[in-house]
């Protein structure tokens, strides 16, 4: 087994963007849209609906599943994403035989009731495969069970069948007296496993735990705080790559204002201390992302020229009032990776 965000090499800080959605998001006319289902890119969209947070891990058989947060209008709130405070979601998943097409999967993942918010929020899925030998996963997830000035908390929900159906778990597996999502695990050689996560209004944090992911005890300090004009705002999201030679390598999100984000990186040696890039690796500006390139996550491809990368994460669109707009989940490459004008139209 290939432990979770462990790579051959550096990424780095060159990439290319996409230019279509890896998934979109239902339109505005669907009032009950299936998980499964694909509409055309031409529907109407507004902002209404959105997809937000990939991540991506192996599936069970081959190839590839992605776990997202689909955002929703929730009762008596009609503008969903657009308002986002008032918003539910739910998370979905999508398959990729080359990681370049994606097709949504039936069936909703997890409800925000089944995993403690109520009618409110689950976001951020996290999958990685248990330590015991069992292999079953356990996806790690934000449970928001408020308007976003209501602390979250990170929890679990467990599958046996190679991440189709899930039970959620009892209990938080992380709230020690702050807000906190977007969470990643990284496996330690000493069978420790460190959880990075944002703390809302403080930055990104870190946490380890000694029993397989239970439970989670803080460490000292902070990761990444804001210090740059891209995090005026907030920084958050973190994705954390361990490199197999030595090393980290860390993307996360940056909001310079409500209307503009980026997505910055940071290397590190220890995966503590963190030094940060310079500028951004990715910018807004594209017809998909002009006002936001948020959460994130990066998967692995091997290529006849050797090991390259694919980024993928939530981009919005601008095109709603306040730079607010449709959320969709596209992506980036990085090393040696040539798509065809097929696969990039």
């Amino acid at each position: 087994m290939i432990p979770p965000h462990t790579v051959s090499n550096d990424p780095g800080t060159i990439w290319a963007k996409d230019t279509k959605p890896a998934v979109d998001t239902p339109p505005d006319g669907e009032t009950d849209p299936a998980p499964e289902n694909a509409w055309p890119a031409s529907a109407t969209r507004t902002g209404i609906y959105g997809v937000v947070t990939p991540n991506v891990v192996p599936a069970a058989s081959d190839g590839w599943r992605m776990y997202y947060t689909q955002i929703l209008p929730r009762p008596g709130y009609p503008a969903g994403a657009n308002d986002y405070d008032n918003a539910t979601t739910r998370i979905l998943s999508a398959t990729s035989a080359d990681g370049v097409t994606w097709s949504p999967e039936a069936g909703v993942k997890l409800t925000a009731s089944q995993g403690g918010a109520g009618d409110y929020r689950v976001v951020s899925p996290e999958v990685v495969p248990l330590t015991d030998g069992s292999e079953r996963l356990r996806m790690y997830f934000e449970c928001n069970p408020g308007a976003q000035s209501v602390a979250s908390s990170i929890r679990s929900a467990l599958s046996d069948d190679g991440g189709t159906t899930w039970a959620v778990e009892p209990g938080e597996r992380f709230s020690a007296g702050g807000s906190y999502n977007s969470p990643r695990i990284i496996f330690l050689d000493n069978g420790r496993w460190r959880l990075y996560c944002s703390d809302r209004g403080v930055g990104i944090v870190s946490a380890i735990s000694e029993d397989g992911g239970v439970t989670f005890e803080r460490e000292a300090g902070e990761r990444i705080v804001p210090t740059t004009s891209y995090e005026a705002m907030t920084t958050f999201a973190p994705e954390v790559l361990r490199i197999t030679g030595g090393g980290y390598r860390m993307y996360f999100a940056g909001y310079s204002a409500m209307d503009c984000a980026h997505v910055l990186s940071a290397t590190s040696e220890d995966g503590l201390h963190w030094d940060k890039e310079p500028e951004p690796v990715i910018a807004p500006g594209g017809p998909l992302d002009r006002s936001k390139c948020s959460e994130m996550c990066v998967m692995p491809i091997e290529t006849n020229d050797g090991p390259a990368f694919r980024m993928f994460y939530e981009a919005c669109d601008g095109t709603a009032p306040d730079e607010r707009g449709i959320w969709r989940i596209i992506s980036a490459t990085a090393g040696p990776v040539t798509l065809s004008e097929e696969e990039r139209s």
